[in-house]
């Protein structure tokens, strides 16, 4: 039993730095458990709407005077702190910049903080957009 609790301490602990932040290389590696759907979209957006309106806009172009270096959630290939899925993911979960906070205590659902991903996702140009898949 102890080394069972010692091996998922160790696990744990290597997936966070110094902050408590998920490395960057850990989130390159994660995969969405939620599929990208029309149901898991609608539910990202309606989280979006009560947590990211104010800096990134309805429209998720950032076009809002409160905050200057809110990021165009149109454009991935714009994103300071990387597009992959597990990077967006880690950027709503543990903040992105000295303006972006970290989103886990008002969005505590990982499930939740998928959805906002997936919603994201669905704001981009249909090149860069993954397939949408069907509602079960």
């Amino acid at each position: 039993m102890l080394s069972i609790t010692v091996a998922c301490l160790t696990i744990a602990v290597s997936a966070q730095d110094k902050d408590g932040r998920m490395p960057i290389e850990e989130a390159k590696k994660l995969k969405s458990p939620v599929p990208f759907t029309r149901k898991s979209i609608a539910a990202g957006k309606n989280t979006f709407v009560r947590n990211c309106v104010g800096c990134h806009g309805a429209d998720g172009k950032s076009m809002v005077d409160v905050v200057s270096d809110a990021t165009d959630l149109t454009q991935p290939k714009y994103y300071k702190s990387g597009a992959s899925e597990g990077e967006v993911y880690r950027s709503i979960r543990d903040g992105a910049s000295e303006t972006m906070p970290a989103f886990k205590t008002q969005i505590p659902d990982d499930k939740d903080i998928w959805h906002v991903v997936n919603f994201i996702r669905s704001l981009w140009p249909d090149s860069a957009r993954p397939a949408l898949q069907e509602d079960k």
